[in-house]
């Protein structure tokens, strides 16, 4: 028989505070008040007092309300039932559908001994040529995308979730305006992509304490999923409102606070989650990419820049557009030397090309006489960006690539380009090949 008690010590915000024994860190408890029954989670324990995160908020609750310890922490439901379905930060349907009370498995757990890891070696093709070509993603691979408000980083994880070349997606949407939610919703139903997604969402007037439940309800259904050998893409989306959601829970239990008033365990807090991205030697793999957005642009805000140092690089959307300056994959080397023999040259020589168009550019705004080469960078670079750079280009990495040769062959003979004989003779277009001849 489990024990209730019957005196809430204090309230404080979410927080609970009730003096009991034989507790752990993270175990649930119901709460029984005039409202009817809230879950709530410990977050604190401090010899005897114990503080408990109330999931749904504490209005309605008073001191002489019931709580009663459940020996378990917080579970969601694992089987195959999820897909296509629609879930609360909580686990609880969002969608209208059964609840699903099958197979729970505990959320929250430590991330995969390195020991069962293997060296990430294979691509996730998304059909966006940024990505494929200039910053390809890796699976198993954590990658952040630096954005700011304002900026379509939902279209472009919608976009992605509908054309990864992956068995699974699981999004995690936190703070989520109720229009993206259904954006994100509609749209995967609308291309069919429904059916291998599962959707874990905390929209912007739900309780400010289910947003810290959502990646971990994503990641924990991924790594099962992955245990069964499926490829998992992971999408996280606003990683700042998760840290935000810490801050204010934080500030409740009137901890000292660090940089912005932030918790000081918050590299912690996000890295156990991006730590989660794992290929398993034996079976699938989990990839995790998450939208971060910094406020006023700066990337020394706290959120962005603990994240820099717990991932694999970084994607940068400014603009409408992934910035081919400041992303980042520090794993495509171990990809795209088996995709094409042009790969890595088209990558580094259509960059160094962009790089040298945006000198040019300053150069004319500043009114210097314009070379014949400066011309042809200035056609080259509003080529790339149209054709390349712009998010609504859909085309396969290998029609990619010979895109990428196309526009170089059209602007530039084969020798201003710097690229090896062997490969222009290779891949360069056989047309304007002639007539350089």
């Amino acid at each position: 028989m489990q024990k209730v008690y019957s005196e809430i010590l204090q309230i404080a915000g979410d927080v609970i505070t009730v003096e009991a024994e034989g507790v752990k860190y993270k175990e649930l408890a119901e709460v029984k008040s005039g409202q009817g029954t809230s879950l709530a989670q410990v977050i604190r324990l401090e010899g005897k007092k114990v503080d408990l995160q109330v999931l749904a908020g504490s209005r309605g609750i008073s001191t002489d309300d019931k709580v009663r310890f459940l020996k378990h922490p917080m579970r969601v439901s694992f089987s195959d039932n999820l897909l296509g379905r629609v879930f609360t930060g909580c686990g609880v349907p969002r969608d209208n559908g059964p609840v699903l009370e099958e197979n729970k498995i505990n959320i929250g757990g430590p991330s995969v001994n390195p020991a069962k890891r293997i060296v990430p070696k294979n691509m996730i093709r998304t059909g966006i040529p940024m990505i494929d070509i200039f910053n390809t993603l890796v699976e198993s691979q954590k990658l952040p995308i630096f954005s700011i408000a304002g900026e379509p980083y939902n279209e472009l994880l919608a976009r992605i979730a509908l054309q990864a070349e992956v068995d699974l997606i699981v999004l995690g949407g936190m703070g989520l305006k109720y229009d993206d939610y259904l954006y994100f919703r509609d749209t995967l139903e609308e291309h069919g992509s429904l059916s291998r997604s599962i959707l874990f969402v905390h929209t912007a007037s739900d309780p400010t304490v289910e947003c810290l439940l959502v990646p971990d309800m994503s990641l924990a259904v991924a790594e099962q999923f992955a245990l069964q050998g499926k490829r998992v893409l992971v999408l996280l989306t606003d990683m700042t409102n998760f840290a935000d959601a810490l801050k204010e829970v934080s500030i409740t239990m009137e901890q000292i606070p660090s940089n912005r008033g932030y918790p000081g365990d918050l590299y912690s807090q996000l890295a156990s989650r991006y730590e989660k991205a794992v290929d398993f030697d034996t079976a699938g793999s989990i990839t995790v990419l998450a939208v971060t957005t910094m406020p006023g642009d700066d990337v020394t805000h706290p959120v962005p820049d603990n994240t820099g140092y717990i991932t694999e690089g970084q994607f940068y959307l400014r603009g409408g557009h992934i910035e081919p300056f400041g992303s980042l994959s520090r794993l495509k080397q171990q990809v795209n030397g088996d995709t094409r023999d042009d790969h890595r040259a088209i990558m580094d020589r259509m960059i160094q090309l962009f790089a040298e168009y945006r000198s040019t550019l300053e150069k004319k705004s500043m009114g210097f006489q314009m070379s014949q080469w400066d011309h042809k960078l200035l056609q080259y670079g509003a080529r790339f960006e149209k054709e390349l750079m712009d998010l609504s280009v859909n085309i396969p990495l290998e029609q990619a690539l010979d895109l990428g040769w196309k526009i170089l062959s059209d602007i530039f003979e084969p020798a201003e380009t710097g690229m090896k004989e062997s490969l222009i003779k290779q891949f360069w277009p056989a047309e304007p090949l002639q007539k350089a001849q």
